[in-house]
């Protein structure tokens, strides 16, 4: 598995909102639910993305937005449309003096909008994503993006659109999927963009020699890797390989590991029941106190205060 697919599949919130949203103009909503990622796909029609802070971004059919939260944006007809709902965290929908509008606004299964016969079509979804490996990937994008037809093309807009009216037994499962690899194809695509400011990384997978070794690390953390023992696996002298993953990458290949491993034990920390044992084991120490040790040298607070301070923040949310 290589970093990007890493970051995606990382320790995140499962179900994220989708919603089929059918709009006859004049109509404009903002979205505030906090997610740490959103994603609009235009079906039918044109609207305007307008973030908390940026220049409005015209959006028309079969052009993919995605934007970094947890700031609100606008999404709206016009790029100076007054907002008349309010999206509230878990997709409550609300006037903007805060009056709740409850299921008023439904128009079926995972459909909502002011007009079932709107001029305007989207998917909207939002991530309420969490956890280091996916802040990875939440600081290599731009706070807004927007892939247009002439960019790129996708059939999984309307394989989207088919399946997210559907009720069926493990429907929630298929389209978290489909949500999943539009996302990953809309920041491939962007990362190959000249302007795409691909981080390190991303780009370093391209490289036979550190790109197998990338691959290596994510795959199996838990190995007593070395510089030599990887140079040996790629086929390349250690020097050699050494100054390319550095050049490359931006970082010593160890120096990356420790940074992967920690970053893996940091989201595996959170996870119901996990012991320090265990996740030492898993992400390559030889047991807790080691990563201790290593976590606290390296993130500055020990895994004890790390769980505490996420326990926290999920307490000032709800």
């Amino acid at each position: 598995m290589d970093a990007l697919a890493n970051l995606l599949d990382g320790p995140r919130g499962r179900e994220p909102v989708l919603v089929r949203m059918i709009m006859q103009p004049p109509w404009s909503v903002r979205v505030q639910d906090e997610a740490l990622l959103g994603m609009i796909a235009m079906l039918h029609g044109s609207a305007w993305v307008v973030p908390s802070a940026g220049e409005p971004l015209r959006l028309d059919a079969g052009a993919v937005a995605v934007l970094k939260g947890p700031d609100s944006f606008t999404f709206a007809d016009s790029p100076t449309a007054s907002p008349q709902v309010v999206i509230n965290p878990g997709w409550r929908p609300a006037t903007v003096d805060g009056t709740d509008l409850g299921s008023t606004m439904d128009l079926g299964v995972r459909a909502w909008g002011n007009d079932p016969e709107g001029s305007t079509v989207a998917l909207l979804g939002c991530y309420h994503v969490s956890g280091e490996i996916s802040r990875r990937l939440l600081d290599a994008l731009p706070q807004a993006l927007v892939l247009t037809p002439a960019l790129w093309e996708s059939p999984l807009l309307q394989l989207l659109d088919t399946e997210i009216g559907k009720d069926e037994p493990g429907q929630q499962a298929v389209l978290d999927r489909l949500f999943d690899l539009l996302l990953i194809a809309a920041v491939r695509a962007w990362f190959a963009r000249p302007d795409g400011h691909a981080p390190a990384w991303y780009r370093a997978h391209r490289d036979p020699v550190v790109g197998r070794a990338l691959r290596l690390l994510h795959d199996r953390p838990s190995s007593p890797w070395t510089v030599a023992s990887l140079a040996r696996t790629v086929g390349v002298s250690r020097g050699l390989f050494a100054r390319r993953f550095a050049e490359l990458v931006g970082e010593p290949p160890m120096t990356y590991l420790t940074g992967w491993r920690l970053a893996l034990a940091a989201d595996l920390l959170l996870e119901p029941g996990a012991t320090l044992e265990a996740v030492a084991r898993r992400v390559g120490y030889s047991n807790g106190f080691a990563l201790s040790t290593a976590f606290k040298r390296v993130r500055g607070v020990s895994p004890a205060r790390h769980r505490q301070g996420s326990d926290q923040s999920l307490q000032n949310r709800s």
